[in-house]
């Protein structure tokens, strides 16, 4: 037996049968060196120990990033936070970037979506996947000079968990977690007990969950008096609507930070942003969008770090309001589309092309062998003609001012009149276009046509439920299919990656026979920086400084 099979064999007897099954797919094909990382990392399996068999498959190694030189300060522009800064309630970028200096993940996503541990130092799921237990890393002090323990994960998700209280984390825990689910093991184990099984539980409680921070288990409230937390950096000073600044903490338990200091500063809007790096004001940018891309993308000064995303605009039909109670008009539209010219033309070719469900191309239970949907103008009349609208309809497509989506909203016009839909556009500010977000006053749950943006998830579950399940707290298109909500149970339970890419292929293909929303494409999250800047980690989630050197 060659060598290299003798590690993996050696390997293989300490493993579960669904971490072996992992393994199935690595060396089967099925799962490249990326996705393997991936799917084992959520297991809970180590980096290094994933690599070892990736190198022993004979798959290679990733190459260690050069590291920066210390000290210095870094300086960010953001947007404004939208309020006080809370991290039980907060949704808005400007406020969680600055958060995320100074508070800490039970574990964060890297570039590949791998899971890195960082206040846990491993996790593992029991047979059926609905108990994750975590361990916790010891010695491991909050900035008041408390220890972290196993209470304050308790305490932390409990607030977050908590179905009267006011937590932006709801959307993630809602049938999920429960208040009460997480349960003391001893001062440094604690276990998730699940309302579901879930497959891909540990992305729940990361970075990709922006609210999941660990708190102390006596926080309650004021956040901006003390910024508290066990991460790199420590709150100097903060100023509201104006800006902030942390320094580096002497006290951390990992690696300390490179810059001695982080200043931020806030932006009402991204034009003074973008003015402000390209005069050299500030070093780093959160991501800018698509339709302002060009402006810096052009500069001899910057560079704009490229990360491939999950983030999309949905394009909702209400299912439940005429025309669209007929799938086939429904198909008519999503065939009306140019992906192509929207990919390469309104994105210039930073995007990935949507296949009308939420699976990117970047998750890897993605099916890619279901055909893709492209443009055929033909097979959109007839369905129109089948459906008796020959002579098409009239309609109001209601969306946000937000990034690229009036130019699309504007692309979407020209390709539906095509097919004889006469579509209105009515664009409004943010606040009033999302309204209360709840049914029957918010524009955009109750509009029967509209384009919605959908922020960056490492997986597809906050996407396949709550804008699409029956009863979903975000189902503008008032979709109700008790064969897709079933197909996302199955989806949402599997630990096996053979069984979430079944699960995943009988929901592409529901949606693409449904078609309740189209996805026509998946942009690039875009991120400036001055060319002196490195260190800044390529990663969708949000801005992580602690690694960063100005050269």
């Amino acid at each position: 037996m060659p060598k290299h099979f003798m590690t993996i064999d050696a390997a293989r007897k300490d493993l579960t049968a669904i971490e072996n099954s992992a393994v199935d797919e690595l060396l089967a094909g099925r799962l490249d060196r990326r996705n393997f990382l991936r799917h084992g990392s959520v297991l809970g399996l180590s980096l290094p120990f994933l690599a070892s068999l990736v190198a022993a498959a004979g798959l290679g190694t990733q190459k260690a990033r050069a590291e920066g030189k210390p000290g210095g300060t870094v300086r960010a522009g953001v947007a404004t936070p939208g309020g006080a800064i809370d991290p039980v309630t907060y949704y808005d970028s400007g406020s969680y970037q600055l958060v995320f200096q100074t508070a800490e993940f039970l574990c964060i996503t890297q570039p590949d979506l791998t899971l890195k541990p960082v206040l846990a130092e491993s996790w593992s799921p029991n047979e059926d996947g609905s108990v994750w237990t975590f361990k916790l890393r010891k010695g491991v002090k909050f900035h008041n000079g408390e220890d972290f323990k196993a209470d304050d994960v308790v305490a932390t998700f409990d607030r977050l968990a908590d179905p009267n209280g006011a937590s932006n984390a709801l959307s993630v825990f809602k049938g999920l977690l429960s208040k009460g689910g997480t349960r003391k093991v001893d001062d440094h184990t604690v276990a998730f007990h699940l309302d579901a099984p879930n497959g891909s539980f540990p992305y729940s409680v990361s970075i990709d969950n922006y609210n999941a921070v660990i708190l102390p288990a006596s926080y309650k409230g004021d956040y901006e008096k003390t910024f508290e937390g066990t991460g790199p950096f420590r709150l100097e000073s903060y100023t509201p609507k104006v800006g902030a600044t942390f320094v580096r903490n002497p006290d951390y338990w990992g690696e300390k930070a490179l810059p001695d200091r982080l200043e931020f500063k806030f932006y009402g809007d991204v034009q003074p942003r973008i003015l402000a790096l390209q005069a050299g004001e500030v070093d780093i940018l959160d991501a800018v969008p698509l339709d302002v891309s060009q402006v810096v993308l052009n500069s001899p000064d910057i560079t704009v770090l490229r990360v491939a995303s999950t983030a999309h605009r949905q394009l909702h039909m209400r299912c439940d309001t005429g025309p669209f109670t007929d799938k086939r008009v429904r198909q008519a539209l999503a065939l009306s589309i140019d992906r192509s010219k929207l990919v390469d033309g309104l994105c210039r070719g930073m995007a990935a092309t949507g296949n009308d469900s939420p699976f990117a191309p970047a998750f890897p239970a993605t099916d890619k062998s279901v055909p893709q949907r492209v443009q055929d103008i033909a097979k959109a009349k007839q369905l129109m003609e089948a459906a008796g609208l020959a002579g098409g309809f009239d309609i109001t497509l209601t969306t946000l001012r937000y990034s690229d989506i009036p130019g699309y909203a504007q692309l979407f016009q020209n390709f539906a009149k095509e097919i004889g839909a006469r579509i209105a556009l009515n664009i409004e500010d943010q606040d009033k276009y999302y309204g209360k977000a709840v049914f029957g006053q918010s524009d955009w749950l109750d509009s029967p046509l509209g384009i919605t943006d959908y922020a960056h998830r490492s997986v597809p579950n906050v996407f396949l439920k709550s804008p699409l399940v029956s009863d979903g707290p975000w189902n503008a298109a008032h979709f109700k299919s008790p064969a897709y909500d079933g197909m996302v149970t199955s989806y949402l339970k599997a630990l096996d990656i053979g069984a979430q890419r079944a699960a995943a292929s009988d929901i592409q293909k529901l949606l693409l026979d449904e078609t309740p929303v189209i996805f026509s494409y998946f942009p690039d999250l875009l991120v400036p920086v001055r060319k002196n800047v490195s260190g800044l980690p390529p990663i969708a989630a949000g801005l992580l400084l602690d690694r960063v050197s100005i050269g």
